[in-house]
C-alpha cells in the first residue's frame, strides 16, 4: 500500500498594493499654481506613470490650483496639493483655506473668458468632489481616468 502524497495547504497569495503620496504647500499666487503643475508632472514622471495620466493630472491640478488661488485665497494662507497613487488609481487633492463657497460646474456663455475649469476637470476625471478639510477651508478631489 503506497502512501499518497498530499498537497500542502497553501496560504492564499496576498497582493501588496503600494501607496505613494506627495504633498506640497504652495503660495496662493499664480507662481504657486505654475509650480504646483510642474511639481505634479515631475513627481508622476518619477513614479513612472504613463504620460497620458501625467498630462491629465497636470491639467486637473492647474485648474484646481487656479480656483484655489482665485476663489479660495485667504491673505497670508497657502494652498496645498496632494497626490495619492494606489495601484493604478491616482487621487489629486487641492485644499484652500476659504470655507463656504463650493465649486460648481456651470456652462459659461460663449463670450465668457473664464469659467471652464471645472468642466475640464469633470471631463478628465472619473469622479471628483468637494470635502470639508480639517481646519478651515475645503478640499477638492479628483481621480483622472486611468
Amino acid at each position: 500500500m503506497s502512501a499518497q502524497a498530499r498537497p500542502e495547504a497553501q496560504a492564499p497569495a496576498t497582493v501588496r498594493t503600494i501607496t505613494r503620496t506627495f504633498t506640497r504647500r504652495l503660495s496662493s499666487t499664480r507662481r504657486g499654481v505654475r509650480l504646483a503643475r510642474l511639481l505634479v508632472v515631475r513627481r508622476l514622471d518619477a513614479w513612472e506613470c504613463p504620460s497620458e495620466l501625467s498630462g491629465d493630472a497636470a491639467a486637473i491640478v492647474a485648474e484646481l490650483a487656479a480656483n484655489a488661488v482665485t476663489h479660495g485665497r485667504v491673505a497670508g494662507r497657502d494652498f496645498e496639493v496632494e497626490l495619492v497613487l494606489t495601484g493604478s488609481t491616482l487621487r489629486i487633492e487641492v485644499a484652500d483655506t476659504r470655507a463656504g463657497r463650493r465649486p460648481e460646474v456651470a456652462v459659461p456663455g460663449p463670450d465668457c473668458e473664464s469659467g471652464r475649469g471645472l468642466l475640464l476637470v469633470s471631463a478628465l476625471a472619473t469622479r471628483w468632489g468637494v470635502a470639508e478639510r480639517r481646519g478651515p477651508g475645503k478640499t477638492v478631489r479628483a481621480e483622472p481616468d486611468t
